[in-house]
């Protein structure tokens, strides 16, 4: 799974080179694909590129500039020496998103994992208990990390882990009672706290009721091993390791009970009188708002209060409000959080074991000996896991992993690249500010998420934008499938462009407002999608438009996927330099650490694993 590691004058060069690339094509990178016409953004590209790119179909563009893996490829026409040696080097230096050994397919259609060719919404690879309430996107991640979390406690002789993030506990659960381990899960927003207890109890009934059923204390895909704990919490990208450990050390129920109902997708949300509408996937966790898309929340509040979630069911007109009370924790924050997310994946066969019985009761606390006591070295370590842990939050946990002696091994996923912190931009949109903290001496003021290597810190114009680092988060082979396809969701940009452009005639001063998602915008007339964008801008519906101008620009649709392809050759550079300085910051620090595509990227594009174990004589012991 994992590639040869690099050495560390391997890791500087490739830093370097990547460094070296984006800063040349920073023009395409840094550019919004929505203002391909007021921005006239195809008139930047260099003339040969216009020429050799301007009248390729979809699966031309597929098959020429993005599909590093093509065996055969046939030009139209002459492609300028910049524009192949662009292709060709974007390709070579990024990190590999398929294991070794494996190739992406060639055919139009993405092949599902093999988990799922029996049954597309259930892994035949987890156990039907850890199935229940999570999606078919989550059953492979949380599988397939849990997997490697047991592989890491087992390399470190650890048997308690910290997941950090863990929104509704899909992977604590799977980790504690499939793989046997002792986890505490830490999570900001109370009301995924309490969905978690919720669901955990759940679980225990079903195994009680199987083991009645069955005469026996031992089903498959469970093991012994204590219930996971819950801690409300907000982990701080500025606090130190100390605070890390005080959080890990809360119980639950100090922070009062948490109601609880039925949680759909789509929530009203109502904080200190201003309401917004929220896209929260409450499968993720809440130290971020991302959608699967990592996309933002553009209407959040920064201040915690009493919150009514008033969850609508779209099949349903009722609806039924549940009420939540701000914790009187100085670390708890409900609801508004920039950084965290829940996600799950796949594995091996979980062993099998003994089931708790089922009278046991989730202890919500950290008992004073288990592994979390500042004091007793000896039985404090902890491997440490963050599944898509959002902006900042993945950063941290690796800054942790480095300062505190308990910590013997990490599991990061990241995601969510434009909500890291920079010099440049120390608050970028979407995040918003952490609470109030009891330990304001022990914050460190001066660390941003980006850069976090001395060594990328010292390479000149090694500045990524937020743009650059949201692009980074989109989903290559969702769009290479749509490429091959000539799937009619690729007319969107086209269309989103020149509504943009429609706004700029009318509003100069408004650029880039979000309109948020219009639903099937690829089935309608530009028309329609005009009537129904324009409102969200503060413009009328009815608005006169002129056809022959909304025409040509619609005409040259092929150039905006073009314009776009050719940013989302370079997303993967991105992310490969973002995860390159993570890998630098450790090497830094002593610590060796490895990445492996652990996940299928075509169900889970953000699929890379950064693993990092200390030594022997590194662990507190």
């Amino acid at each position: 799974m994992f590639f040869a590691p690099l050495s560390e004058q391997e890791q500087k060069d490739l830093a370097k080179s990547l460094v070296l690339l984006l800063s040349k094509y920073k023009y395409i990178s840094d550019s919004y694909i929505i203002e391909f016409f007021s921005e006239n953004l195809w008139e930047t590209l260099p003339v040969g590129w216009q020429k050799a790119l301007g009248d390729l179909s979809p699966p031309q563009i597929a098959q020429l500039l993005l599909d590093r893996d093509a065996k055969k490829r046939i030009y139209p026409s002459v492609w300028p020496l910049s524009l192949l040696a662009l292709r060709a080097t974007s390709h070579a230096l990024v990190f590999p998103r398929m294991p070794p050994g494996h190739r992406a397919p060639d055919h139009v259609a993405p092949v599902k994992p093999e988990e799922f060719l029996s049954n597309s919404s259930q892994s035949s690879l987890l156990g039907h208990i850890f199935r229940k309430h999570v999606k078919p996107k989550k059953q492979h991640e949380i599988r397939k990390l849990g997997l490697m979390v047991k592989q890491l406690c087992d390399q470190t002789h650890c048997s308690s882990v910290v997941d950090v993030g863990s929104g509704q506990g899909h992977l604590t659960r799977f980790l504690s009672f499939g793989l046997g381990l002792d986890v505490t899960g830490i999570e900001a927003d109370t009301n995924l706290v309490s969905m978690a207890s919720i669901f955990d109890q759940q679980l225990l009934s079903t195994l009680a009721k199987e083991r009645q059923k069955s005469g026996t204390s031992r089903l498959p895909h469970v093991a012994p091993g204590p219930a996971p704990r819950h801690v409300v919490g907000w982990v701080s990208p500025r606090a130190t390791w100390q605070v890390f450990l005080q959080q890990l050390g809360r119980r639950e129920k100090d922070s009062e009970s948490y109601p609880a109902g039925p949680c759909q997708k789509r929530q009203r949300v109502l904080v200190s009188g201003q309401e917004c509408e929220l896209e929260k996937d409450i499968d993720h966790g809440s130290q971020h708002f991302c959608t699967e898309e990592c996309s933002f929340v553009a209407c959040a509040t920064e201040q915690p209060a009493a919150t009514v979630l008033q969850q609508c069911d779209a099949g349903n007109s009722s609806q039924s409000n549940i009420v939540i009370t701000q914790p009187q924790l100085p670390n708890a924050f409900v609801l508004n959080h920039p950084y965290k997310v829940d996600n799950g994946n796949t594995m091996k066969e979980s062993p099998v074991g003994e089931i708790p019985s089922a009278g046991t009761r989730q202890d919500s606390a950290i008992h004073p000996n288990s592994s979390f006591g500042i004091k007793e070295a000896s039985s404090s370590n902890f491997v440490l896991t963050g599944l898509h842990a959002c902006g900042d939050l993945s950063a941290t946990l690796l800054r942790h992993f480095a300062n505190c002696p308990y910590i013997q091994g990490i599991t990061s996923v990241a995601c969510c690249y434009m909500k890291i912190t920079t010099m440049e931009n120390p608050m970028p949109p979407g995040v918003m500010s952490p609470p109030l903290f009891d330990h304001p001496k022990e914050e460190s003021l001066s660390e941003y998420g980006y850069p976090m290597s001395e060594w990328v810190r010292g390479l000149p114009r090694h500045q990524l934008s937020y743009k650059a680092r949201e692009g980074a988060c989109h989903a290559l082979e969702d769009y290479l499938h749509r490429l091959r396809e000539e799937s009619g969701l690729l007319k969107t940009h086209c269309y989103r462009a020149a509504l943009e452009s429609i706004i700029r005639a009318e509003k100069p001063h408004l650029r880039r407002a979000s309109i948020q998602t219009i639903k099937k915008a690829h089935m309608l007339s530009f028309a329609e999608y005009a009537r129904l964008g324009l409102p969200r801008v503060g413009l009328p519906g009815d608005l006169p438009i002129d056809p022959v101008h909304v025409g040509t620009m619609l005409k040259q649709q092929d150039r905006v996927i073009v314009f776009f392809s050719l940013a989302l050759l370079l997303a993967p550079v991105v992310e490969t330099l973002l995860l390159l300085d993570r890998m630098l910051f450790l090497q830094e620090r002593g610590f060796q650490s490895q990445l492996a595509p652990l996940f299928d990227p075509a169900l889970s594009p953000r699929n890379l694993v950064l693993v990092a174990v200390k030594k022997a004589d590194e662990e507190a012991c």
